[in-house]
């Protein structure tokens, strides 16, 4: 149809534009691990889940991504506690650090409510982010342009052209 092929001619402009852009992260500057989760309604097979179960699903489905992330990365020395998971579902947020269990909520399946006492334990620690810097989005949905440019500046990405590779390279030196 049409409206496909305005999105595909959109999908190769941009292809086309940032033709040179990458992850740069300097030498010796050490890393964080921080997480974002974002509701994917595609991926959700339950359509009965509410907003806030399905987001809390999501939350918790990020937290075992971070937890297996986290082992790899103590296999190679590096420890991780109180690690960063940003959602914009306050009422996920609210779900997870909450140990009592509720009648609005006995019913979501027992095998995404470890999140909890990863909580508890401060082996993770949630915020809340509003939408507009919710990282995740760049995955989940189409932003405009400005709040894309935005956010792709915050994953680590530059402009890599050869000579801003051989600038890169000299101030990291």
């Amino acid at each position: 149809t049409e409206k496909h092929l305005i999105a595909v001619k959109r999908i190769f402009q941009y292809l086309k534009d940032t033709i040179h852009m990458g992850l740069w992260y300097p030498k010796y500057t050490g890393f964080e691990v921080t997480a974002f989760s974002d509701l994917d309604h595609a991926g959700c097979l339950d359509s009965r889940k509410s907003t806030s179960e399905s987001e809390y699903v999501s939350l918790s489905a990020c937290c075992a991504q971070v937890l297996w992330m986290r082992t790899r990365l103590t296999d190679y020395g590096f420890h991780f506690d109180k690690i960063p998971m940003y959602c914009d579902s306050k009422a996920a947020i609210a779900i997870s650090c909450n140990p009592v269990q509720y009648s609005r909520t006995k019913h979501i399946d027992v095998r995404y409510h470890f999140i909890k006492e990863k909580v508890k334990k401060g082996i993770v620690e949630l915020f809340f982010v509003e939408t507009e810097y919710q990282l995740a989005n760049l995955f989940t949905k189409a932003p405009p342009v400005e709040r894309f440019q935005y956010l792709v500046k915050r994953l680590g990405m530059r402009c890599l052209t050869p000579a801003e590779l051989e600038a890169q390279a000299t101030e990291s030196a």
